[in-house]
C-alpha cells in the first residue's frame, strides 16, 4: 500500500495506426517523459504499457491504456485499486480540441468535453483527478471532429509538438510537484507564447506594471477595436454606446 505514488496517465489508442494521431498526444507525452533517465522499459500490465521511475523524490508509474481510448479508465481504475489510491493520485494526459494547438492546461476534475477517454476516466476512478489537457484545435465544424482526431499531426504541427513534449519531460517534476503555474510558464515559452498569456485578464483585478499601462489596458478590452477617442466619430459613438468607455 503505497500512497506516496502517483499514476501518469497518457491516453491514445493502441497499434501503428494510430500512433501519430492528434487523438494520441497523450501516449505521446508519457513517451516523452519515460525517455527520461530513471524510467524503466515499458511492460505491459493492468490492460496498459506501464513503466516505473521515479520523479520529484515520489513514486511514478506512466500508464499507456491499450483498451482503445473509449474504455481508457478499465487500465486506469484496475491500477489504482491495486495500489490502493484514490483519483487525487491521477494525473491523465489528453488532447483537447478546445484549446489552440500547442496550449496547454490543468485543473482537477470538470467536465469531460465530449473525450471518450475522459468519460471513461471518470466512471472508473471518479472525476477528482488532475488532468493535464494539452491543445489540438478545433476543425471549425462538428462534422469534421472524427477526422481531425484520428487524423495525424500535420508538418506543420511539429514546429510546436517537438518542443511542447520536450519541454513536458523536462519538467515533469513541476507536473508531480503539483507547481502548476510554473509547468504552465515552461510549457508556453516552449511553443513560443508569452508565459500564461491567456488567463482571462477581467478576473483578477491587475496592478498595471507601470511600463506595461497600455498592454494591459488592450488586452482587458479583449477583442474591442480601437475606435477614435476624439473626433465627429468619437462624438457619434459617443451617442450609441453612453459614452462609457469600457
Amino acid at each position: 500500500m503505497d500512497h506516496s505514488m502517483l499514476i501518469i496517465a497518457g491516453l491514445g489508442n493502441p497499434g501503428s495506426k494510430y500512433a501519430g494521431n492528434r487523438h494520441n498526444i497523450g501516449f505521446m507525452a508519457v513517451d516523452a517523459i519515460q525517455r527520461r533517465p530513471g524510467f524503466s522499459p515499458w511492460s505491459k500490465k493492468f490492460k496498459a504499457e506501464i513503466s516505473e521511475g521515479e520523479l520529484a523524490g515520489e513514486k511514478v508509474l506512466l500508464m499507456k491504456p491499450q483498451t482503445f481510448m473509449n474504455l481508457s479508465g478499465e487500465a486506469v481504475g484496475e491500477a489504482m485499486r491495486f495500489y490502493k489510491l484514490g483519483p487525487q493520485n491521477i494525473i491523465a494526459i489528453y488532447d483537447e480540441l478546445d484549446l489552440p494547438a500547442g496550449k496547454a492546461r490543468i485543473k482537477t476534475g470538470g467536465g469531460h468535453g465530449g473525450h471518450n477517454g475522459v468519460k471513461s476516466l471518470d466512471a472508473h476512478c471518479g472525476k477528482e483527478y488532475r488532468r493535464l489537457r494539452l491543445g489540438i484545435g478545433h476543425p471549425g465544424a462538428k462534422e469534421l471532429v472524427h477526422n481531425h482526431v484520428l487524423g495525424d499531426f500535420a508538418k506543420a504541427d511539429q514546429a510546436w509538438l517537438s518542443p511542447l513534449l520536450d519541454a513536458l519531460a523536462d519538467n515533469a517534476e513541476m507536473l508531480v510537484k503539483a507547481e502548476d503555474s510554473q509547468l504552465m510558464n515552461k510549457l508556453a515559452l516552449a511553443v513560443g507564447g508569452k508565459p500564461d498569456e491567456e488567463k482571462p485578464k477581467a478576473q483578477k483585478p491587475q496592478s498595471p506594471k507601470p511600463a506595461g499601462k497600455s498592454h494591459i489596458h488592450q488586452a482587458r478590452g479583449g477583442a474591442k477595436p480601437n475606435l477614435p477617442t476624439t473626433g465627429p466619430m468619437a462624438d457619434m459613438l459617443k451617442k450609441m454606446f453612453g459614452g462609457k468607455g469600457e
